[in-house]
């Protein structure tokens, strides 16, 4: 079976339900490890629009309620995680000899939300191919990871779900492998994570402006809209409950994109991934993902932090 071939029959397994979505994300990874993909950049395209599409349907199982407290209780979190996660990125990419253009885009990327905000903040530092691609590839390849490895390390650590979708939210770098890992958490945990991270991505815009500002850039700010219509769709969810049919049906529709989505983002990781972004900028995305991701479990096992 050739590429284009194989491509196509893992969508459907993706769509069908076939693939959880772990096994989507390792099933893309095995066809970009071992396939010339035909549709690399096609792929990349639909799977950003997939994902904000599947995230906006999510909230149409979301109670506007619980949207509101959890946003507003993972505010404060979320700010100060972000601080702390800057300033240590830097730190240790200075201390790795790592590029400056790829160190802080990797800094941004951990602190808020992956490859949604290296894209926003690459075009305001004029990043360099090989900077973006760095700090993409290094992003991507520990967010496969998290995703695989979250819920294993949650039902360890004998966490409930509230506390899980918390913690998916402040240590796993992209939206979809939060929403990945905490669907396969429970219900609860998709909810909080889901919440919580779309708060978290909101802070692209700040810091893409205090980047322009500081870079005196005058590149177009992106700005998230996507998360703007996830709450009216929460809305909808709340004051209509006539269509309560219709918008289950919407939300198990989003279950479907994500999945599809991290099959997607799977068949991007390939083996030219892996040479372009190097041992030192891996080190970095590495210990400082280790360090977030154990101090903010600490944080909230203790019930320091919590929604």
């Amino acid at each position: 079976m050739n590429g284009k071939n194989l491509f196509f029959v893992g969508m459907i397994l993706a769509a069908s339900g076939v693939l959880s979505p772990p096994l989507a994300l390792l099933a893309g990874i095995a066809y970009g490890m071992s396939v010339q993909h035909p549709y690399h950049l096609d792929a990349q395209r639909l799977s950003r629009l997939l994902l904000q599409a599947s995230v906006v349907a999510l909230g149409f199982g979301i109670p506007l309620a619980e949207v509101l407290r959890v946003g507003r209780s993972g505010a404060i979190y979320t700010a100060g995680s972000i601080a702390v996660t800057l300033a240590f990125g830097l730190v240790l990419g200075r201390a790795l000899r790592v590029k400056n253009g790829s160190s802080y885009l990797i800094a941004i990327g951990t602190a808020i939300c992956g490859g949604s905000a290296i894209a926003a903040v690459g075009p305001i530092l004029q990043s360099s191919d090989e900077d973006m691609a760095v700090s993409l590839g290094t992003v991507f390849l520990l967010n496969s990871v998290a995703l695989l490895s979250f819920p294993l390390v949650g039902h360890a650590a004998g966490l409930s779900q509230e506390q899980f979708g918390l913690w998916a939210a402040l240590a796993i770098h992209d939206t979809s492998s939060v929403v990945g890992a905490a669907a396969k958490y429970g219900a609860v945990a998709l909810a909080v994570g889901t919440t919580v991270k779309l708060a978290r991505a909101l802070w692209i815009v700040p810091v893409s402006v205090a980047t322009a500002v500081a870079r005196k850039s005058r590149a177009r700010i992106r700005w998230p809209w996507f998360i703007a219509l996830f709450c009216l769709a929460a809305l909808a969810n709340s004051y209509f409950p006539q269509y309560r049919g219709e918008f289950g049906e919407l939300n198990r529709l989003g279950r479907v994109g994500l999945t599809v989505t991290l099959f997607l983002i799977g068949t991007g990781i390939t083996k030219n991934t892996i040479r372009e972004v190097g041992l030192r900028p891996l080190a970095q995305g590495l210990l400082l993902w280790i360090m977030i991701a154990t101090a903010s479990l600490l944080l909230i096992r203790s019930g320091w932090v919590h929604v």
